[in-house]
């Protein structure tokens, strides 16, 4: 039953990854279409054709390998100076510009001139590069808005999960254990017990942990703690003292290893499933924006951890970059936890609203063969002409996109290597859920 269990969950994950391939391809063509481009192929996946149907004058397929897909556009790049594009070239980056220009007018057909992608403005080349990493934006916030406001996300309560026995700093090495001599804990003494719900902290409300959170912190001293127990409110009467607890990162977590002196109560809250306002979603989808774009941005800082744990037989962290064979095998796990089926159909959604989030994020790098690359090129081309016409210089063209393709080679081998390393480590030493 359970590799029945972890079968399912892998094969549902990978549907929902083709579907957020198809969606992303979808942007691509819905818009190139818009404008008049010319779309011979739309595929998912890559290798061999599996599946393939002609329908106008594009051709729909779904291929062997669900990493990726794409569209293909007659005529990404301009021609070459000398308004060929078969030209070949001995050098080897001359003729990586070649190649990639001469597959831009694969299957030219009479009439096609005037469908060419490069010939549309800057502003339509931008939408249409800019359109499939939209969609997955798209479905990334309708993903996360709806499972927030639906089936709630798992969070701490203003619920007492635990009372502290003691005074104990927050660095010490066992925070469970009371040192000789320790004193109770200001919650202890207040009568303060698991189950309690606060609901006010000195007359005020109290409806979230991080509201109750810095209530606390901000109060030495006596304190009024209203909570409800057993269908009864109480008010308990307790004396905060200051002492060294975790530092917040304000977005509900704690800085690993850094301390702050504050107000203490002593005790820990219960986790729970609570389902979220529009606002307070919106509030989180920002903060996961902001965690993935920090997360991208330090992608270089973790290959050291990921050699070490894919070759090294080093700790996976869990913030460790994860790749869609590692992604697949979280989405077997997730059947396997022991919490109700609305919530492992929460996590699955919110599994592939993240990876939809990072393909948006991803490729919105300024890189070829990147969207983001294309799309840098046609802003530069738009601001190389109105400089030219503020200065009264003749039009300098189309961007030859083209000219970038050696730096796209190697970015794209850069990548190759990074996804290696990634998919060792998620079969080695995967990342695993609790």
């Amino acid at each position: 039953m359970t590799a029945l269990m972890t079968v399912l969950g892998i094969v549902v994950f990978v549907l929902g990854l083709l579907f957020s391939i198809a969606w992303h391809e979808l942007g691509h063509l819905s818009t190139a279409k818009l404008f008049g481009i010319r779309v011979p192929q739309y595929m998912v996946g890559f290798g061999p054709t599996i599946f393939s149907r002609r329908k106008g004058e594009t051709e729909y397929g779904i291929k062997a390998i669900p990493l990726g897909g794409y569209i293909r556009m007659i005529g990404m790049f301009p021609p070459g100076d000398d308004g060929k594009i078969v030209a070949r070239s001995t050098s080897p980056w001359r003729g990586m510009i070649e190649d990639a220009r001469s597959a831009a007018y694969e299957e030219l057909k009479p009439g096609d001139e005037t469908r060419l992608f490069y010939t549309r403005k800057p502003w339509k080349r931008v939408i249409v590069m800019f359109a499939g990493p939209f969609m997955n934006l798209v479905l990334a916030v309708v993903i996360f808005l709806g499972v927030m406001m639906t089936f709630g996300i798992n969070t701490q309560t203003t619920t007492v999960g635990s009372v502290n026995k003691c005074v104990v700093a927050a660095s010490a090495k066992d925070t469970d254990k009371c040192p000789a001599g320790a004193k109770d804990s200001p919650a202890k003494a207040a009568g303060l017990r698991a189950g309690d719900k606060i609901v006010a902290f000195n007359g005020h409300p109290t409806p979230d942990w991080s509201t109750l959170q810095q209530n606390i912190r901000k109060t030495i001293g006596p304190a009024t703690i209203t909570v409800e127990r057993d269908g009864e409110r109480k008010e308990l009467h307790a004396n905060l003292i200051q002492n060294e607890v975790a530092e917040t990162d304000g977005k509900g977590g704690y800085v690993e290893g850094s301390y702050v002196k504050a107000g203490f109560l002593g005790f820990a809250p219960a986790n729970g499933v609570v389902k979220q306002s529009f606002g307070e979603s919106v509030d989180r989808m920002g903060t996961m924006v902001e965690d993935g774009v920090d997360s991208l941005i330090s992608l270089p800082s973790k290959v050291p951890d990921l050699w070490d744990a894919a070759f090294g037989g080093g700790e996976r962290k869990a913030d460790s970059p994860m790749g869609v064979v590692g992604a697949a095998r979280v989405g077997g796990e997730i059947p396997q936890l022991d919490i109700p089926a609305s919530q492992q159909v929460a996590m699955m959604l919110f599994l592939l609203a993240g990876f939809n989030l990072s393909l948006f994020l991803f490729n919105m790098l300024p890189l070829l063969p990147l969207d983001g690359g294309h799309i840098a090129g046609a802003v530069w081309e738009s601001i190389r002409r109105h400089v030219a016409r503020l200065v009264r210089r003749p039009d300098p063209g189309p961007f030859d996109v083209a000219k970038l393709m050696p730096v796209a080679y190697v970015v794209a081998g850069i990548f190759i290597c990074f996804t290696l390393l990634v998919l060792i480590a998620d079969v080695v030493n995967p990342v695993r859920i609790s």
